[in-house]
């Protein structure tokens, strides 16, 4: 019987096998990985992953398609919503050290999955997912740049990323309203440890009125704190590095342990 994609759940599905091969191709696997799919759907991407990977552990929210995926005999499905899985936990019930994790993300709710993620990439070798390519352009984006902004800083902070791969409307049924893109996330081996939690407000504060110059919004939560630290607020958030909100948070931090 066929699947018809519900709205609810983000649900569009690959279906141009050039395309499919591209992504493959990109993704790399080899047998023996430890490798997780999110929202494998009608497996396009699945199968010829599980062809070369020998086993794939997949997570699928849809009831109907995590039934038949449990047919495939060299899948282990996770009937869940990807938000509430514990990926050191799946890491641990794989018995590997490291998780190789892909997925077409529903758009819906993608900037929440790459958080969550976030929590657990100390368990990740890499991450390799189709998102549309206006939520990619921010995550890759340079200061100075109208993409950038707070998940630039966030992803940035912690993986080294790049756009790989462009995939138009036309590669999925239904077609999406908008163009998509495919992205490599890899984390950094040696990441700057920070607040996650006080970086994280620190950069919402900063991008909540972002064509203000920092002195109305950043400033302002600094002198809240009695930071009397050297911050140049003369600027606007976008013209900010990466390393200098790290630089920032570090120095609030500190601070704060000090009172």
């Amino acid at each position: 019987m066929k699947h018809i994609a519900r709205k609810r759940f983000g649900q569009h599905f690959l279906t141009d096998g050039g395309i499919i091969d591209a992504i493959v191709d990109a993704i790399d696997p080899k047998s023996g990985q430890a490798m997780v799919e999110i929202g494998p759907g009608l497996a396009a991407l699945t199968q010829p992953l599980v062809e070369r990977l020998g086993a794939l552990t997949v997570i699928e929210l849809d009831r109907d398609l995590a039934q038949r995926l449990r047919a495939h005999g060299q899948l282990k499905v996770i009937e869940s919503d990807v938000l509430k899985v514990d990926f050191a936990q799946v890491s641990h019930g794989l018995n590997a050290t490291k998780l190789r994790v892909v997925g077409n993300l529903p758009y819906n709710i993608s900037t929440p999955i790459l958080f969550h993620l976030l929590t657990s990439v100390d368990v990740i070798e890499d991450q390799h997912f189709m998102l549309q390519k206006e939520v990619i352009d921010r995550m890759v984006a340079r200061p100075a740049t109208a993409a950038y902004g707070r998940l630039s800083v966030m992803l940035q902070w912690r993986y080294a990323m790049e756009n790989v791969l462009l995939v138009p409307p036309e590669s999925f049924e239904p077609p999406p309203r908008v163009d998509s893109a495919v992205v490599r996330m890899v984390p950094r081996d040696n990441p700057v440890a920070v607040n996650v939690a006080l970086l994280s407000e620190l950069v919402q504060v900063a991008f909540s009125q972002r064509r203000k110059l920092l002195r109305h919004t950043l400033g302002q939560w600094l002198q809240a704190r009695d930071f009397a630290g050297e911050f140049n607020v003369q600027r606007r958030a976008e013209e900010v590095p990466v390393d200098e909100y790290i630089a920032l948070a570090l120095a609030v931090g500190s601070a704060n342990s000090q009172l």
